[in-house]
């Protein structure tokens, strides 16, 4: 079972109107050890950050949700600080099945499920296994609606999906030797080069937080995050299909999807098609917002996702923010 060290409570970029206390938890998987976040009481909520992010990504956010859920902000191993036994497979699904390790670890019975960009691919991916899992037949119309009895409801923003060109084909080029090798000379030994790909993923670079350039620096000096990076953009491809094939499979599931007008990381027309794939889905696109709308537009963002959470029910519908 997970066992709490020594940091008791973490210090976000921007304080909450009210203390949150947030604890640091280490938790031993079969394919290494992984760094979790936890805060708040109430339903179970899990974030599942995006490529080259972490739990840092939700300093914004943990504090808004803690009075609502109990939060869960995972390091996916080989990322932030969580370090991954050498070989681990890095494709989606393997990557979904270690998170419900993490909820069966837990005990978790049910659970609400955020993931973002590449962490969204991960977060449909567990939906489908939960789908997979859930009882084929219904004797009545109350156990039909509870079919899915693990994960309740799912929150998307920007998640990789089929319908985006964006990356398509830059990940197979640094997911090759020659583009890693780059990534790992540049990027990864220049700070310089930080404030660069860190500028695309916002609207403009005057909205980047102050403490974002520091924050994620952390796991490239105490942890090999480059590489787990290459690793994953390899079987990007091959992943963009295993999602085409996971959709149909969790059209039930009540979703939250969330993006900005202005990503380019992930093509913002890509939601409109992804969300008629759900039968109870609400989408939300934040006007001039980039990739990371939690931490460049944190007040709209955390506005949104309390309001799906504490309703019990969405009607399939859109809007612009």
């Amino acid at each position: 079972m997970p066992i709490e060290i020594q940091n008791p409570e973490e210090k976000f970029g921007t304080p909450a109107p009210t203390p949150v206390l947030v604890e640091e938890h280490w938790l031993q998987l079969p394919d290494g050890r992984m760094r979790y976040l936890k805060a708040g009481s109430g339903p179970p909520l899990i974030l599942v950050h995006g490529l080259m992010g972490y739990s840092f990504s939700w300093r914004f956010t943990i504090p808004a949700l803690a009075p609502h859920a109990t939060v869960y902000a995972i390091d996916n191993l080989g990322a932030g600080l969580s370090h991954a036994n050498e070989g681990m497979d890095c494709s989606l699904r393997a990557t979904a099945e270690r998170l419900l390790q993490f909820v069966d670890a837990l005990g978790l019975q049910d659970f609400d499920l955020l993931g973002t960009s590449h962490g969204g691919g991960v977060a449909i991916m567990v939906a489908a296994l939960c789908a997979e899992k859930a009882p084929k037949k219904a004797a009545d119309s109350e156990t039909s609606a509870a079919k899915h009895p693990r994960l309740q409801r799912l929150i998307l923003v920007a998640p990789i999906n089929p319908w985006s060109r964006h990356g398509k084909r830059l990940a197979p080029f640094v997911g090759s030797p020659f583009g890693s090798a780059i990534l790992r000379n540049t990027i990864e030994r220049w700070r310089s080069f930080d404030h660069i790909w860190l500028e695309r993923l916002f609207s403009e670079s005057a909205k980047i937080p102050s403490d974002s350039l520091a924050g994620y620096r952390i796991p490239i000096l105490k942890n090999k995050v480059f590489r787990h990076a290459s690793h994953i953009v390899k079987n990007w491809t091959v992943d963009l299909a295993a999602l085409g094939g996971a959709l149909p499979k969790i059209r039930d599931y009540p979703t939250l999807l969330l993006w900005g007008s202005k990503d380019r990381a992930v093509d913002p027309r890509s939601a409109e098609p992804l969300s008629q794939n759900f039968r109870n889905a609400h989408l939300i696109v934040f006007e001039g917002v980039g990739h990371l709308p939690y931490e460049e537009a944190p007040e709209e963002f955390n506005r949104a996702l309390i309001d799906f959470l504490t309703n019990a029910s969405r009607s399939p519908s859109s809007e612009q923010n």
